[in-house]
């Protein structure tokens, strides 16, 4: 791939594509969303500004860790228009989604963790195993994972209590 010169400051949508090692198809749905955005030329060729690739792989690395585009436009609606983003900008954006993370990264720990208990006596059928839920108990409770919903609502319970503006509820 040939390297783009400095001076280059609108990147075709072929240019663009090999740069990021995005497919055209992925960038011209990405336009269709106002993700990125072009100008189009009096060939009605699109010119994509050089700092589109800085968003596209924005875009990419949020997709992977999992944000939904919604969120990503959502994001990237609140960068500076006429300019192109700073670090400072780009770490306001990461920042917002830091808690989602942090959250997502806990439930994946606990289903790591529960996963290994679960399956540990190779059973592999809770329902019938008199060891983690003898008789089906907690069928009796509702539909779904119950222990992990149960565990997922208690720590959602607690991090809604704080000190500062008392319990949810009414607690204190």
């Amino acid at each position: 791939m040939a390297q783009l010169p400095l001076d280059v400051r609108e990147l075709a949508v072929g240019q663009l594509a090999e740069r990021s090692g995005v497919a055209v198809s992925t960038l011209h749905f990405y336009e269709s969303k106002g993700l990125i955005s072009s100008r189009r030329t009096a060939g009605n060729q699109r010119r994509y500004p050089r700092d589109t690739l800085r968003r596209v792989s924005f875009i990419r690395l949020s997709q992977r860790v999992g944000i939904p585009l919604t969120q990503i436009k959502e994001a990237l609606d609140r960068l500076p228009a006429g300019r192109t983003p700073t670090r400072a900008d780009w770490v306001s954006l990461s920042e917002g989604w830091r808690a989602d993370l942090d959250a997502r990264i806990e439930r994946l720990l606990q289903l790591r963790d529960d996963l290994t208990d679960c399956i540990g006596c190779g059973c592999l059928s809770l329902d019938r195993c008199a060891l983690a839920n003898p008789h089906d108990l907690l069928g009796e409770q509702g539909t779904g994972p119950r222990r992990l919903i149960a565990a997922s609502e208690a720590r959602a319970a607690a991090a809604a209590c704080e000190p500062e503006r008392g319990c949810a509820g009414g607690e204190t």
